[in-house]
């Protein structure tokens, strides 16, 4: 892995961001984004393919690009399972994480994450947006609600650890999410900027207590999301204080790993600041990745935070420290970007393990009834 000393600002500044694709018609500019701007990761969804064909053409493409770069590419993916799912049609998709939990807890919660694991990693992923360490409080069908494990403090943190780890043997970079807490409330940042009105000692006995845990576990990334809290960060979303970065995730927590924002251009965020603003002010907040889904004229924000660094406004002794993180995850997992063989059984040897393991949830559910 190269050294932080021979990159230059644009090459620093590129490893901090990540960008989604979302729509296919857009893969050129990317790929432009990899070779002009060096970005450290590219998001995929599952509009960006048809089928595991073409999904494996394109991470060939990305990954074949990124060679040319002195630092591999994160090759993301949001990949939960249930309402939360990434992958081409060719694959099953798993139960959802609370359907998974209520069959005896954390044991068909390792069956799936591990499946998952193999998937994502012979398909070419190397950084998954999971697990969700949220507390479910509300309806399946709200922000969170079945994507969270458990409304059980304990068995989301049981869960979350079975998941990362299986992540981590398949040499995934596993994100836990949506620090301090979506499940507080009902709101979805996609939509609207959620108000968490919990007191900040409820906070600390229950939604917080996951994301101590699994971080005290071995969590290498971690995801802020774009939520106020009452008399915590002061009108500001989570993602965007420096101080609630600076305080709760650095000092109180002690975590050194990669703090990322959630998609700077969900309504939340592109309402109250711009995406222009926004991504300057999540810089200065102290996170060391920045996502966004890309729209044509982007190269003109990358353009603005080089400038913002060149020109003294954003501290380059920050911008080194999460640089340096960056590396050491990237080294860690071996993030390498070589191309990764089409392997033509796979959606059938993968879809009879989701299968069985979609019975079993069957089974639990009528067992109940």
């Amino acid at each position: 892995m190269e050294k932080l000393e021979n990159l230059s600002i644009e090459e620093k500044v590129g490893q901090m961001l990540m960008v989604g694709v979302g729509n296919p018609k857009f893969i050129k500019e990317i790929e432009d984004l990899i070779v002009k701007y060096k970005i450290g990761g590219v998001l995929l969804y599952k509009k960006d393919y048809k089928d595991y064909r073409e999904l494996n053409k394109l991470i060939n493409r990305l990954r074949t690009l990124g060679r040319q770069n002195k630092i591999p590419l994160f090759i993301a993916i949001d990949q939960e399972g249930g309402r939360v799912n990434r992958m081409p049609n060719d694959f099953e998709n798993l139960p959802s994480a609370n359907e998974l939990a209520s069959y005896k807890e954390e044991d068909l919660v390792e069956e799936a994450s591990e499946v998952t694991g193999e998937m994502l990693e012979k398909t070419g992923f190397n950084f998954n947006f999971a697990p969700v360490l949220d507390i479910k409080r509300f309806k399946s069908n709200q922000a969170i609600g079945d994507r969270a494990f458990s409304e059980n403090v304990d068995v989301v943190s049981k869960c979350g650890i079975v998941y990362m780890n299986k992540m981590k043997e398949h040499n995934i970079v596993p994100v836990i999410k949506h620090y301090p807490g979506h499940g507080a409330t009902a709101k979805d940042s996609h939509l609207t900027l959620p108000r968490i009105e919990e007191s900040n000692e409820k906070l600390e006995k229950e939604d917080l207590v996951p994301f101590k845990n699994v971080m005290e576990n071995g969590a290498d990334v971690l995801l802020v999301g774009h939520l106020i809290i009452k008399k915590v960060t002061h009108g500001y979303p989570a993602s965007m204080s420096k101080s609630f970065v600076r305080k709760y995730i650095r000092k109180k927590n002690r975590f050194n790993g990669i703090v990322i924002t959630d998609d700077i251009r969900m309504k939340a965020i592109r309402i109250l600041y711009g995406t222009k603003r926004a991504l300057v002010k999540a810089f200065k907040a102290g996170n060391d990745i920045v996502l966004f889904k890309y729209i044509p004229g982007d190269e003109v924000l990358m353009d603005k935070i080089i400038k913002e660094v060149k020109d003294g406004k954003i501290n380059i002794a920050k911008i080194n420290r999460s640089v340096r993180r960056i590396l050491r995850v990237k080294e860690k997992y071996e993030i390498e970007n070589e191309k990764v063989p089409y392997l033509e059984d796979l959606p059938k040897d993968i879809n009879i393990k989701i299968n069985d393991i979609k019975n079993k949830v069957k089974g639990n559910v009528n067992e109940k009834d």
